[in-house]
């Protein structure tokens, strides 16, 4: 019964994102404010999700459009810097990634990699408006945009009729609580950092070449490091990539990049 439940949720996910159109229409530019009927009764009723199942499920590496997402668990107080859109009445009482009804008047949002439920504060740049939501959804798709928002959130800020924003996101918890005391900021910490060994060499200058290789194919928050060492009581530099958020991520790196033989090391 266990294993049948953790499959029905797998399957929730993807329905969630594949019964979306994720293009650049994820951000409508009406001003037109909607109100429930009846029918939506049961959205505004229903249960947070946040079963050991479904976050298993949700923080696996999905594909988009030829694109591979890695859900990563950031640190309360980190912040990202991007553009936000909103989602509304099309995708209203419609299934989210984590198996919830999408719920337009509530303070939720979507994030390609943020664990489900997080808690995040949204920063309006262009007016100083701020709008807590809790993350309940895979998007948005396009490239340069770091979260959706619901239909409330958007109003919240004010963003509503342009349609997108430029916003700084700050974590402010997980599991649908804000991290109050020092205890729960330490709890809710990051999964950790991977490293894929690409050389290594006893000539500094041979591992500064594997360095720069590399360093003009990587993208995003990857960097290229060389770490002096020693082996058999020779000196040894050791170029490694480093910068990968779960041990999937590095592994589909090797991957596509002919790095079979390379070893992952976590820090």
């Amino acid at each position: 019964m266990f294993k049948l439940s953790i499959f029905i949720v797998f399957i929730l996910v993807f329905t969630g994102c594949s019964s979306k159109n994720y293009n650049s229409s994820r951000g409508y530019k009406s001003s037109k404010k909607y109100y429930p009927t009846q029918k939506y009764e049961k959205v505004a009723n229903q249960k947070i999700k946040n079963s050991k199942a479904m976050h298993r499920a949700t923080m696996r590496p999905y594909k988009i459009a030829g694109k591979t997402y890695y859900p990563t668990i950031s640190k309360v107080g980190q912040t990202y810097d991007g553009i936000a859109s909103w989602y509304g009445p099309n995708f209203h009482a419609k299934l989210t990634s984590n198996g919830e009804v999408y719920n337009m008047y509530a303070l939720t949002a979507a994030s390609k990699t943020l664990p489900m439920n997080t808690m995040v504060k949204v920063y309006n740049k262009e007016n100083g408006k701020s709008v807590i939501v809790r993350i309940n959804d895979r998007g948005p798709f396009v490239r340069g945009r770091i979260i959706d928002l619901s239909n409330k959130a958007a109003h919240a800020i004010d963003m509503v009729r342009k349609g997108t924003a430029p916003v700084r996101l700050t974590v402010l918890g997980f599991n649908a609580k804000i991290a109050t005391t020092k205890e729960q900021k330490q709890q809710t910490a990051t999964v950790g950092n991977y490293m894929i060994q690409v050389g290594a060499f006893r000539r500094y200058a041979g591992a500064k070449i594997t360095q720069k290789k590399y360093e003009d194919i990587i993208s995003g928050n990857l960097r290229v490091i060389i770490k002096k060492g020693a082996y058999l009581d020779e000196p040894i530099n050791r170029v490694n990539i480093s910068g990968f958020k779960s041990i999937d991520e590095a592994i589909d790196f090797k991957n596509n990049h002919d790095l079979a033989g390379a070893m992952i090391i976590a820090k």
